[in-house]
Formats: structure tokens, sequence, C-alpha cells
């Protein structure tokens, strides 16, 4: 029994370290990609080419010191970052980074994700206020109001995508398309994915919750030092998330055509990762009555209707097929 715990916690290390690594090198590549589209040089100082910023700026933040303020309660304004970045982390147990390579095999694991995702909310509304700011408790009121909204809309779009898969499990889901990736059948459902995945993870234009225009930092004014990182690493985790994600649910995963899963499936999530970026380099800031009103009046109808749409079409041409795999085990590949 020792045993196997000791090589679950291995297995957690192996898993958690290349995410933070890879979740660190993509602030870097976020600056290093705005800095050629605006005409800078963007970080070049530290390292070859700037390589080790990243790692110099984590060093920074480990070593500022922490600072509580004043009349706050201390116990949840110390725990909040702690939610949120450990949140971030849970979801990446069940994402097969390879046909075979999976630490848990999860029958339910898009309704795992969609759970994880709505719990994500009690960090930053506990943190927002503990604080004891006005700008913190009204960016975590925000962010709240935000990620409610569109969490209905992402349901609708699992709801489609696991009804064309008959599955919920993502390795089933990846394998279901190997003759047609399900952006093609699924392209209006995609295009709405990639505006709610923005919403999701308060990204611009829609990073309405840390306005510093109106807000100076929102939800996180008050944090310094590794409170603020864990912030920091659990936003930009779930970017990379629902990247990942995308790739999983529309572009066939990394399914092999010429080149081998992993590679396909990293340069196919690069195109969201990119997508993430250029959104932000380009694209002005909703007003949050727009970012309401996108959300509850457009998206929302839109993702239901087309989820009734879908279903009726497959369903009255029987294009709707059952899952080859036996999928009513949980179990961990050893």
């Amino acid at each position: 029994m020792i045993l196997f715990f000791v090589f679950i916690f291995i297995k957690t290390i192996l898993l958690i370290l290349p995410i933070l690594l890879i979740v660190a090198f993509f602030t870097l590549i976020e600056r290093k990609f705005m800095a050629i589209v605006q005409r800078r040089k963007g970080p070049n100082v530290i390292g070859l080419f700037g390589l080790l910023q990243a790692i110099s700026d984590g060093f920074k933040l480990i070593l500022k010191e922490i600072v509580f303020p004043l009349n706050s309660n201390n116990y949840i304004f110390f725990i909040g970052p702690f939610i949120t970045f450990f949140l971030s982390l849970l979801s990446w147990i069940i994402i097969p980074f390879d046909l075979d390579s999976v630490f848990c095999f999860l029958n339910l694991g898009l309704l795992y994700i969609y759970a994880i995702s709505g719990l994500s909310v009690y960090g930053i509304i506990l943190s927002g206020w503990a604080s004891n700011s006005k700008y913190s408790i009204l960016g975590a009121l925000r962010s709240t109001a935000q990620m409610i909204s569109y969490e209905l809309t992402i349901g609708f779009i699992f709801l489609t995508v696991s009804s064309l898969s008959s599955s919920f499990n993502l390795s089933v889901i990846v394998l279901m398309q190997q003759s047609c990736w399900y952006i093609y059948p699924l392209l209006p459902i995609f295009i709405i994915f990639l505006i709610t995945m923005l919403a999701e993870t308060n990204r611009h234009p829609f990073d309405l919750p840390e306005a510093e225009a109106e807000l100076v930092a929102g939800y996180n004014t008050e944090y310094s030092g590794m409170k603020f990182a864990f912030f920091f690493l659990g936003e930009y985790s779930n970017m990379f998330l629902m990247a990942v994600l995308g790739t999983l649910l529309f572009l066939g995963g990394g399914f092999p055509i010429i080149l081998s899963y992993s590679l396909m499936f990293g340069l196919k999530t690069i195109f969201f990762i990119l997508f993430f970026i250029w959104c932000r380099i380009l694209l002005p800031r909703y007003r949050y009555d727009q970012l309401m009103n996108l959300g509850w009046k457009v998206l929302f109808p839109l993702s239901f209707s087309l989820f009734i749409f879908y279903i009726s079409f497959f369903k009255s041409f029987n294009f709707l097929i059952t899952s080859p795999l036996n999928t009513t085990q949980f179990y961990i590949y050893e």
C-alpha cells in the first residue's frame, strides 16, 4: 500500500513539474510574440535570447515580501491563491497526452473538468473578499459573474461533443475523430468555444475582472510575492488547459497522420496558444455590460439552439454511434 502511494506521488510530481515549466515559458513566448508584433525587442538580457527570463521572474517573486492588508482576513487571504492554483492543476490528471499515456482514465472526464472549473470561482471570490479592498471585491464579483455566465455556454459545447462521440471520456473522443475531426461538422460550436475560452480564463478582450483602468488589478490587487505568483500560474495553467481541450475536442487530439501523436498534439495546442496572444494584442477590451449581453443574449441561446439542432440532425440520420471502448470502469494506468 505504501509503495502504491509513493508511486502515485512520483507520477503526480512528474505530471506537475513539466506543466509548471511549460506555463513559465508560456509567459515568455507571449512577451516575445507581443514584442515582435509591436516592433520591439522584448526580454533579451537574462539567458540566451532572454530564455531564462521566466525563471528569473519566478525567483524574484519568491524573494518578495508577503504583505497582509490591514483588517484583512489573514487566513482566507493566504489560502485563496492556493485554492486557485491547486484547482488549476487538478484537471490535468485526465488529459491524454498520448494514446496510451494518461494519468487517470476517467469515464466522465468532461464532467470532471466542468466541475473543477466551477469550483475555481471560490478561490477568486474568497481572495477578493478577504482583501478588504473595494477594488478586490469588485474584481472578484465580476470574475464570478463572468465565469458562471460562460460556464453555461461551455456546458452545452461539452454536451454537443460528447453526444457526437457517445462518451464523456477524452480518450474516446479523440479516438472517434480518426476519420474526421469534429471541427468540420461542429464548426459553429468551435467558433463559440474560441470566444468562450477567452471569457472563461479572463483573458483579453474579456479581462474585466483585472481591468487596470478601472480596478487597478482586480481581485489580486492586494497580493504580492508568491501569493500573486500562484494567481499568475493558475491563470496561465487554465489557458493552457483550454488550449489542450480545444485540441482534444475539435482537432482530433494528436492523432498521428504524418508525425507522431505527441508532436501533432503540441503543434495543434500551439495554435490555440497563439490565438490567446493574438487576441490580447489586437482586440480592445469589452465593457462589462457588453460582456454580459454577449454571454446571456447571444452565446448561451446560440449554443443551446445548436445543441438541439445537432442532436436532432444526428439522431434523424442515425449518425450517433456507440463508443467502441468499454468505458464503464475507472482505472489508473500503471
